[in-house]
C-alpha cells in the first residue's frame, strides 16, 4: 500500500476538539497498449519486490497510530496553479469508446464503427463512422472482409436483419505478432458481431497502420450455439455448435470435447451459466502474457489467454469450478465477473504497475438513457482474479442474486450547477468506459454519456482520474481541461466553504437524477448542511478523507475548470468508500 503522507483530522468528543493526523495508507515509431508498457517497466525492475499479503493484510498495513499535532495546513505552497483550459470546439459520437494511443495521438474506436482521434482528450474528429459497405475506412469492403464472422451473426439477420451489427472493438499495438511474411508487429482489432442477445462471435483483424484498413484474420470465440439444429426468428443461420469452431478444437486436441452446461436440452443455448461473446478487450499481466476479456449479461464476463504471435485464443481445455464461485471452462476461459445473466458489460482491464492491481470497470444496466446504466470497479493481483470491490464483495455472483451492493459505483446519473446553462443538461447512463494511464503518469477514464434534457444523443467524455490511499482510482468531478492537481495540495482557506455534493450512492438510477445538496466545509474539520461529518487533507499532498455517518471515504482535492460556459476555476474533491463515490464542487 503506498504512502500519501499524513491526514489532519479534527473531531469533537463530548464537546472537546482533539486534533490528530493520521497515516494513509511508447517510445519509439510504434505504440504499445498501455498495460503492454507498464508490463515492461516492471518486468525491467529488478528491485521491485513480489506483491505479497491477502486484503487483509494490506488493510492492515493502513492503521497507523495516531499522534496528536496542531493544524497548519494553511501555509502550504500550491503547485497546480490555474491555467487557461483546453478550448471545446469538437465533440463526437462514439459509442463504447476504447482508448489506445499513438504517439501523440489519442485514439477512440467504438460500436457501429465509429472512431475518432484527439491529440488534446478534449476536441475529437471523426476517422469512421457507420457503416460503409466498400470503402469502408476500418474495413475496407465490410461484408467480404469480415464474412467469416458474419456467417455465424451480424449481417442482416434476426434483430440486425436491416443491417449490420459490428460492435464494441479494441485497438492496440501488438509487437509481437507474427506477419505473412515473417515480419513482426501489427495493429489488432478485436470486435464482435452479434444477431440477438446471444448468438455473437469475437474476430479480429490486423493492420500496418492504425487508422486501417485492417484485415480479417480469424473468429476465435462463438456463443449462443445449440447441441442440434435450432434457428433463431428472421434468421436462417443454423445454430448448431457444430457450425462454430469448436468441432475443430476438438480435433486438433484443443478442448476436451463439448460441455454439457453450454446447453439447456438440446435446442437452447444456457446463457445462465455461458457468456455472450462480445464487447472484447486485451490487455497484458505483468510477466507479458497476453489476455482478452469479455462478456455482456448472460453468463457473465471471461477472461481468456490468448497467444501473442497468432492473436488466437489459448484455450483452457478442460473445465473446473473454483471455491470463489469463478469457473473455468475448457472453451469460454475463466468467468470473472456477474453470471447468472445478471447484468453487466463492456468489461475494461488495466494493469497500473504503481499499485500492482489490475483494475476492472463493468458497466451495469441497460444501455439506454432510463435504465440506470453505470460503471462498476473491482480489482485483483492476478488476471484471472479474483477481483473484489471495496467491500470484499468477489465480482463473481454466487447465484441469481441482486448485485447492486457489488463493485464500487463509479458515477451515475448527475448535475451540477454548472450545468444548468447547457442545453443537454448533465449527464445520465454513463458507462462502458475504457481507462489510459499514460506515459507522464497521468490516468484518464473514458466513457459515452446521454443527457439529462435531451436522453437520446450520446458524446464521449473524459475525466482525469489520481489514485487515492487505498489504492482505488477515483474520477474528477468535471470533465479533462488539461488542469494539473497540486502535488502539495492546496492551502486550508482554498479548501474551506460552501459545496454542492453528490453521494451516487450504490442504487441503479433509472430514469432519476441523484439529487444535489449542499454542505459546508469547515475551518474545525466538520462538515454541516444536508450531512454531517469531518473532513481532513494530508499535511504534504492532495490526499482527501471525509467521514459522513458511520462511513469512510478516500479521495483527493482537486482544483479544476468546471463545465459551465465560463469554465470556473473550482475547488472539488472526489472520494470512495463503502463502494460509493461522492464528489464535491464548490460554490
Amino acid at each position: 500500500m503506498r504512502k500519501q503522507g499524513m491526514f489532519l483530522a479534527i473531531a469533537f468528543f463530548a464537546g472537546v476538539a482533539t486534533v490528530s493526523f493520521t497515516g494513509c495508507s511508447s517510445n519509439g515509431e510504434k505504440p504499445v497498449s498501455s498495460d503492454a508498457d507498464q508490463q515492461k517497466d516492471k518486468n525491467g525492475d529488478d528491485s521491485k519486490e513480489e506483491s505479497k499479503g491477502t486484503e487483509e493484510e494490506n488493510k492492515e498495513e493502513d492503521q497507523q497510530e495516531e499522534k496528536e499535532l496542531t493544524p497548519g495546513a494553511s501555509d502550504r505552497e500550491e503547485s497546480g496553479t490555474e491555467t487557461e483550459p483546453i478550448a471545446l470546439e469538437k465533440r463526437v459520437s462514439v459509442h463504447d469508446p476504447s482508448i489506445v494511443k499513438d504517439k501523440d495521438t489519442y485514439y477512440v474506436f467504438g460500436s457501429h464503427i465509429a472512431a475518432a482521434k484527439s491529440t488534446d482528450l478534449l476536441n475529437w474528429a471523426y476517422i469512421a463512422n457507420g457503416y460503409t459497405s466498400v470503402g469502408n475506412p476500418l474495413y475496407g469492403k465490410l461484408q467480404k472482409n469480415l464474412k467469416g464472422s458474419f456467417k455465424w451473426a451480424g449481417d442482416h439477420d434476426s434483430d440486425c436483419k436491416t443491417g449490420f451489427a459490428v460492435w464494441a472493438p479494441d485497438v492496440f499495438w501488438n509487437p509481437d505478432y507474427v506477419n505473412e511474411d515473417g515480419s513482426k508487429g501489427a495493429y489488432m482489432l478485436y470486435y464482435c458481431t452479434s444477431s440477438t442477445a446471444i448468438r455473437s462471435c469475437i474476430g479480429y483483424a490486423i493492420s500496418q497502420e492504425i487508422e486501417g484498413p485492417y484485415t480479417y484474420v480469424d473468429t476465435i470465440i462463438y456463443s449462443g450455439f445449440t447441441k442440434e439444429e435450432a434457428y433463431d426468428r428472421d434468421s436462417k443461420i443454423n445454430k448448431c455448435y457444430e457450425n462454430t469452431n469448436i468441432p475443430k478444437l476438438i480435433e486438433e486436441g484443443k478442448l476436451d470435447g463439448i460441455n454439457d452446461d453450454w446447453f439447456r436440452g438440446v435446442t437452447e443455448y444456457n446463457n445462465s451459466y455461458a457468456p455472450n461473446a462480445i464487447d472484447p478487450e486485451i490487455f497484458y499481466d505483468t510477466e507479458g502474457k497476453m489476455w482478452m476479456v469479455y462478456g455482456s449479461w448472460s453468463g457473465g464476463i471471461y477472461v481468456l489467454e490468448m497467444n501473442k504471435e497468432t492473436g488466437e485464443a489459448i484455450y483452457p481445455g478442460k473445465s473446473e469450478k473454483t471455491e470463489d464461485f469463478r469457473i473455468v471452462d475448457s472453451y469460454f476461459g475463466t468467468r470473472i465477473a456477474g453470471g447468472y445473466t445478471a447484468s453487466g458489460e463492456g468489461p475494461y482491464i488495466i494493469y497500473d504497475k504503481e499499485t500492482d492491481y489490475f483494475y476492472l470497470y463493468v458497466t451495469y444496466e441497460y444501455l439506454d438513457a432510463f435504465s440506470g446504466y453505470n460503471m462498476r470497479l473491482f480489482r485483483s493481483k492476478t488476471p484471472q482474479g479474483p477481483y473484489l470491490d471495496s467491500k470484499g464483495n468477489n465480482a463473481a455472483l454466487p447465484g441469481n442474486i441482486g448485485h447492486n451492493d457489488y463493485g464500487i459505483k463509479v458515477m451515475g446519473n448527475y448535475t451540477f450547477s454548472a450545468f444548468e446553462e447547457k442545453a443537454m443538461g448533465g449527464y445520465r447512463s454513463c458507462g462502458h468506459n475504457s481507462a489510459l494511464l499514460d506515459e507522464d503518469g497521468s490516468r484518464y477514464l473514458f466513457y459515452h454519456t446521454r443527457f439529462e434534457k435531451n436522453p437520446n444523443p450520446h458524446e464521449v467524455r473524459v475525466h482525469q482520474q489520481f489514485m487515492n490511499s487505498q489504492d482505488w482510482p477515483v474520477t474528477a468531478v468535471f470533465e479533462n481541461r488539461g488542469d494539473k492537481i497540486s502535488e502539495t495540495g492546496y492551502k486550508k482557506e482554498s479548501i474551506v466553504g460552501d459545496y454542492e455534493f453528490v453521494n451516487h450512492g450504490i442504487q441503479c438510477d433509472r430514469e432519476k437524477m441523484i439529487e444535489v445538496q449542499n454542505i459546508s466545509l469547515k475551518e474545525d474539520g466538520t462538515i454541516s448542511g444536508d450531512v454531517e461529518g469531518t473532513w481532513a487533507e494530508a499535511d504534504d499532498s492532495y490526499q482527501a478523507e471525509f467521514t459522513i455517518g458511520e462511513e469512510k471515504y478516500y479521495g483527493v482535492f482537486f482544483r479544476q475548470h468546471d463545465e459551465s460556459e465560463e469554465a470556473k476555476y473550482v475547488m472539488t474533491f472526489t472520494a470512495i468508500g463503502n463502494n460509493k463515490t461522492i464528489w464535491g464542487v464548490k460554490k
